[in-house]
């Protein structure tokens, strides 16, 4: 079961699911240097990547920090090759289900929505279009942030506009709004070369949060990414690289300097978290982090409802979530991200919570968690896990639409 649910969701020795933070096993103390000087990049990884050469998952793009390639893995069900095919090289996610016809629905978000592990028409959105007989979008990206995917959808919605939008969040999104440089808090993968990206920073006490675009704005300057001097300049501020360093340093048993470093992030962002109910360090800066990071999606939200609103659009949220989320839910009845979901519900907006949808679904088996577990996941959703999204998306989808898919229309005898 560790491993349906690590990294960007792909299943060993591929990329996985939810970010895995990195902690050292050494005893001496990490400032900013050290720390940045164990995850820098080879300008050879450098070169490698911007040729096409090496981590093949994805290739740069300044605005966004990544893309993906046209490509073939051995990931899929019963280790089969999943094929990945995109328009045009940069658009969605090829569509098949009457694609011919004009298309009134996009879909933004991470792997999830891109549908890892699975070929192209086995996605969710494959199913979707094939039963409602009505083509749907696929702009999904892995390993994006919440904000990367609104920044697409503002990009996508100028080029091919849809009245309705499904905004797909999975768990580990929202700390990715606050990645400036995802290797911090990521390790780099043989097929993800984890680069930088536009990200937020967040202050909780104003409820606000501020954008920033890529760091690297152009090939060359990726080349930052390998000297210290440079690397250092450029995040020696940066909030997920001080959460990471005090993670590192609530290890030693010399502790003042995590202290110290929580002190100051709480100070410079606002964290409104009670420190005394955690019963180390680590697990005060870890509560600090995901504070600060469901703020973040919060505020995207926002933005999103009201871009939705100037342009008559409805919006679809859909939240997704890796295995062993779903097992700890199922039998400890505990989720991470109650107070966004709380936000959602106050704001009442549309959404199809896949936590609740597995829990409900797994009551109906006798199984034990993991097998039931594994009917559907091989790291991603297999082609059963997407047939399961889709089925929870259809009822909240079809009744926006409007008029109604040609299924559920009315028809003249």
């Amino acid at each position: 079961m560790a491993s349906l649910s690590l990294g960007l969701g792909f299943v060993a020795p591929m990329i996985h699911g939810a970010a895995k933070p990195l902690f050292f096993q050494d005893n001496e103390m990490y400032d900013i240097r050290k720390y940045l000087s164990e995850i820098l990049y080879t300008k050879e990884e450098v070169d490698s990547w911007l040729a096409g050469k090496a981590f093949p998952f994805s290739k740069y793009h300044s605005e966004f920090g990544w893309l993906l390639n046209n490509a073939h893995f051995r990931d899929g069900v019963n280790k089969s090759n999943s094929i990945y095919t995109y328009e045009c090289d940069n658009g969605p996610r090829i569509m098949n289900n009457y694609k011919e016809m004009d298309c009134r629905i996009n879909t933004y978000g991470d792997s999830f929505t891109q549908c890892h592990q699975v070929s192209d028409h086995e996605t969710w959105q494959e199913i979707i279009a094939a039963h409602i007989q009505e083509p749907v979008r696929n702009f999904g990206i892995g390993a994006w942030s919440v904000y990367q995917s609104y920044l697409r959808m503002l990009t996508e919605e100028e080029k091919t506009p849809a009245e309705y939008i499904i905004f797909n969040i999975f768990e580990d999104d929202h700390k990715r709004n606050l990645d400036s440089w995802r290797n911090i808090r990521v390790r780099k993968h043989p097929q993800h070369i984890e680069s930088t990206l536009p990200y937020v920073k967040v202050n909780v006490a104003e409820d606000k949060i501020i954008e920033f675009p890529n760091p690297c704005p152009t090939k060359n300057s990726l080349y930052q990414l390998c000297d210290l001097d440079k690397a250092y300049k450029l995040f020696k501020d940066d909030f997920v690289l001080n959460i990471m360093v005090t993670h590192k340093n609530s290890k030693n048993k010399n502790a003042n300097e995590a202290y110290s470093n929580l002190d100051e992030l709480i100070k410079i962002h606002g964290i409104a978290t009670k420190l005394d109910h955690y019963n180390s360090i680590s697990e005060k800066a870890a509560a600090i982090h995901l504070n600060a990071a469901l703020l973040t999606t919060t505020k995207i939200v926002e933005k999103i409802e009201v871009f939705a609103k100037k342009h008559n659009k409805k919006t679809l949220y859909v939240f997704s979530y890796p295995a062993k989320s779903i097992a700890k839910f199922i039998t400890e009845g505990t989720r991470a991200d109650s107070d966004f979901i709380e936000f959602m519900k106050n704001n009442k907006l549309n959404y199809v919570d896949l936590l609740e949808a597995h829990a409900s679904d797994f009551s109906e088996y006798r199984l034990e968690i993991k097998d039931y577990l594994r009917k559907y996941f091989i790291g991603h959703y297999n082609p059963l896990g997407n047939f399961f999204c889709a089925s929870r998306i259809e009822g909240k989808l079809i009744k926006l639409l409007n008029p109604k898919p040609f299924p559920y229309r009315e028809l003249s005898k």
